[in-house]
């Protein structure tokens, strides 16, 4: 079958709406995490865990990231935030979530859920991995990744070895968007 010019012509609008819907929907789950060294984009995954992105995404409408600490930060693993009290302690007022533990392994740039010695626990912290974290892998439930700014990432001001990771005057998110409230 070959298509005549004019056939192409109304095909374009049709591809072009199909290619501006995935662009859309893509945003839908894109977060800019803006530091005072600059942006991490994040990609979050509902196909992964949707009930943690799902809280994730109400929690970053409500604005509730911008000013949190990195509390803690080990170099070589991982960068933790997420606790309004930068103690590694606190979390929302939302309800904890069940876990949702699936097969993507934990490398340099995904996103997990912190949570305490219950699986059932997370709330509102997560880390981002600064290397690979394979001890990690289904015990922790995996909600997003860097998609750039990696080098942001290193950035973040590393805690001390010798205090797990624990932060003096530690860095913070600036604010914390969703991709498609920032049009």
């Amino acid at each position: 079958m070959t298509l005549r010019r004019r056939d192409l012509m109304l095909a374009i609008p049709f591809v072009l709406a199909v290619a501006s819907g995935t662009a859309f929907a893509a945003d839908a789950n894109t977060v800019y995490l803006d530091t005072k060294d600059g942006r991490i984009t994040i990609e979050l995954r509902p196909d992964l865990a949707p009930k943690h992105v799902a809280q994730i995404k109400k929690l970053t409408s409500q604005h509730f990231y911008d000013g949190i600490v990195f509390h803690r930060v080990i170099d070589g693993f991982m960068a933790q935030t997420g606790d309004p009290t930068g103690t590694g302690t606190g979390g929302s007022k939302l309800p904890d979530l069940k876990a949702e533990f699936n097969a993507t392994p934990f490398k340099r740039g995904t996103l997990g859920m912190a949570r305490s010695q219950s699986p059932d626990s997370a709330n509102s912290q997560f880390f981002i991995c600064l290397a690979d974290a394979p001890f990690l892998n289904g015990k922790y439930t995996v909600f997003g990744e860097v998609t750039a700014g990696m080098d942001v990432v290193d950035k973040i001001k590393k805690g001390s070895s010798d205090n797990n990771g624990a932060v003096d005057a530690p860095d913070k998110i600036v604010t914390m968007r969703l991709a498609s409230d920032t049009k």
